[in-house]
């Protein structure tokens, strides 16, 4: 296993049109998807998309950490175990959106405000070739479509409607910080 270079916002790794994998089951996918955890945990992040790292096709590794979870474990918005996802399919459900703060292995150092839908269905393949099918809300939903994003060559800068949220995650969080001490002290 290798810790792979992740591509910063402004590489043309981030703009390629992705591939879809012919066979989740072959060595080179195997070796890539074991380097990608690998590179995931080292940076450290939730998520990482095969096009992050180089590499135009429709993979994409992701967990929910129980800190992160909005629901119980095992439940469509709790806690998930690291997942790997070959060539994803993602199918809104509902019109219902969130927003919440986004960060990314490839926005280094930035976060904004970024809606997206709060329940969706994804569909894909795993390592072993056996079909995944699963819903998912609030931040899983959230971590799965900003993953699958990637496949498509959209960051979340990309989808933030108010600029004025997006800036140095330091900045922003201080400043979200004290907006809810303002609140809680009325």
């Amino acid at each position: 296993m290798a810790i792979l270079k992740i591509a910063r916002m402004g590489h043309p790794a981030l703009r390629w049109p992705t591939e879809p994998v012919s066979d989740p089951t072959a060595p080179e996918i195997r070796r890539l998807v074991a380097d990608m955890i690998e590179t995931m945990y080292d940076a450290p992040g939730i998520g990482l998309a095969a096009t992050q790292v180089h590499v135009p096709k429709r993979v994409v590794v992701f967990y929910v950490p129980e800190r992160r979870a909005d629901g119980a474990a095992g439940t469509a918005g709790g806690a998930q175990p690291l997942t790997v996802l070959i060539n994803p399919v993602i199918e809104p459900l509902g019109e219902e959106t969130d927003s919440m703060l986004e960060a990314c292995l490839s926005v280094p150092g930035f976060t904004g405000l970024v809606p997206r839908f709060r329940r969706v269905r994804y569909t894909g393949i795993g390592l072993e070739g056996e079909p995944i099918d699963r819903v998912a809300e609030g931040f899983h939903a959230r971590v799965v479509q900003h993953e699958c994003d990637h496949l498509d060559g959209i960051l979340y800068p990309m989808r933030i409607v108010d600029m004025s949220t997006f800036g140095f995650a330091e900045e922003v969080h201080r400043e979200h910080a004290a907006a809810a001490s303002e609140i809680e002290a009325e």
